[in-house]
């Protein structure tokens, strides 16, 4: 009857302990989804503050500073919105004070931005582009920082969260061994049961872990499904707005004299549509190249390489081997973010000036390595960045294999295989 009682009070344990387990999995992975998009959401507008300022202070620039004020208004708001959604996810603990720092140091970088605009309005330019330099963009930097860091912590708060789990595998691991050596004699075939009834467990822990893969791939899918429908929304509709607004006020234009102060107007709206449908057609490009949907990766890439090199200030040496053959657009563009991923990295984190990459057609699989010769990539173990993870669940999702490894001499190496037939694979 004791035998009875401990064997089902340790069964009890056990399920309680995955229970807590499979909890703890799941409210950590939404809550730190949740609170990083919305980090993300106001890193790219601090971004996006950033590229403004830059270009605010481009002498070539044809508008006055005082005509950005809309555009950060918008961003402001975006802002608004995007903190308030955040604090409803975030944690509250060690990292309060650091999201009171960011709070503050936004309201004070917005005091600065309306000065600096009362500044531009009254005239004084020069007055407003210095502060820009002197106080704008240093409080953006640092406000850039710290959204950074909360990222950091919540990639922390994650790995924590993985020692608990292992913590917990760990100490039922050794108990269920202390608790078979202690009552094997007089429980045989009870304790078969409890092997095979653990053996279930595991296997479903791992079933779960199969399942978060495959969520994984369909998330990237769905990812990618919604930036070709927002491209294409992008391209095809605002861009046939603008282009037939452009397209009547040069028709309007004709029928008004040269010298009617009208005509300069028309000029000026018909140059900011212009602009606007450049603007659009570069983002619809950046969002989801129609190259790859039209004339397939290999043009793609000859058209992106160049572009990454002119805007990124790296030398990028690139090689074609072999016979080139048709790659399927769902193919095409896993291994143009796999490469767009490897780029960004390099810009961002290599500190290298030139970079090599090799698109190898061959007859069994399509190679893709790029190389460079800067810091060189040694994580620490346990440590893997959230874009080295993404790029291997895309070659997973081709069936390839992804591999960065570290060169002798310095530098990294990424090396992604794709098998040949699955060049065509398509994943709903």
């Amino acid at each position: 009857m004791f035998t009875v009682l401990a064997v089902l009070a340790y069964a009890a344990y056990i399920t309680f302990q995955f229970a807590g387990l499979r909890k703890l999995q799941s409210e950590m992975v939404d809550r730190n989804r949740r609170d990083s998009l919305q980090l993300l959401r106001i890193q790219n507008d601090l971004n996006s503050l950033a590229l403004a300022m830059r270009d605010m202070q481009d002498p070539t620039e044809p508008y006055p500073i005082a005509a950005w004020a809309p555009q950060f208004e918008r961003i402001r708001t975006d802002l608004v919105d995007a903190l308030r959604q955040e604090s409803l996810f975030t944690e509250a603990g060690p990292t309060s004070d650091q999201r009171v720092y960011l709070n503050q140091a936004l309201a004070q970088f917005w005091d600065a931005v309306d000065r600096m605009f009362t500044l531009a309005e009254e005239g004084s330019e020069p007055e407003a582009a210095q502060q820009i330099r002197d106080t704008l963009q240093p409080r953006q930097a640092a406000l850039s920082s710290a959204v950074s860091r909360l990222l950091v912590q919540n990639n922390e708060s994650e790995e924590h969260a993985a020692a608990g789990i292992s913590d917990i595998y760990d100490r039922v691991q050794r108990q269920l061994y202390v608790f078979l050596a202690a009552i094997l004699i007089a429980i045989v075939l009870t304790s078969l049961y409890l092997i095979r009834y653990n053996r279930l467990l595991f296997a479903h822990v791992a079933e779960l872990s199969s399942q978060r893969s495959d969520l994984a791939q369909k998330l990237i899918a769905t990812q990618e499904s919604t930036l070709r429908h927002i491209s294409r929304e992008l391209h095809d509709e605002f861009g046939q707005v603008l282009t037939a607004i452009g397209s009547l006020l040069r028709r309007t234009g004709k029928h008004l004299p040269p010298d009617s102060p009208m005509h300069g107007d028309l000029q000026e709206v018909q140059e900011i549509a212009q602009s606007t449908l450049n603007n659009i057609r570069s983002l619809s490009q950046a969002l989801h190249p129609v190259l790859l949907d039209e004339a397939g990766l290999e043009s793609t890439l000859d058209w992106y390489i160049p572009t990454v090199e002119r805007q990124t200030g790296l030398v990028l040496h690139y090689e074609k081997s072999g016979t080139s053959y048709p790659v399927g657009a769902s193919a095409g563009v896993q291994i143009y973010r796999v490469l767009q991923e490897a780029l960004n990295n390099v810009a961002r984190h290599s500190g290298a000036k030139e970079t090599w990459i090799r698109l190898q057609f061959r007859p069994e699989a399509l190679i893709l390595e790029v190389e460079d010769h800067g810091k060189g990539f040694r994580p620490v173990e346990g440590h893997t960045g959230i874009g080295l993870v993404a790029m291997r669940e895309r070659a997973e999702i081709l069936g390839g294999k992804l591999n960065v490894s570290p060169l002798p001499a310095g530098g990294t190496l990424l090396y992604l295989q794709i098998p040949r037939e699955h060049m065509d694979a398509h994943v709903e």
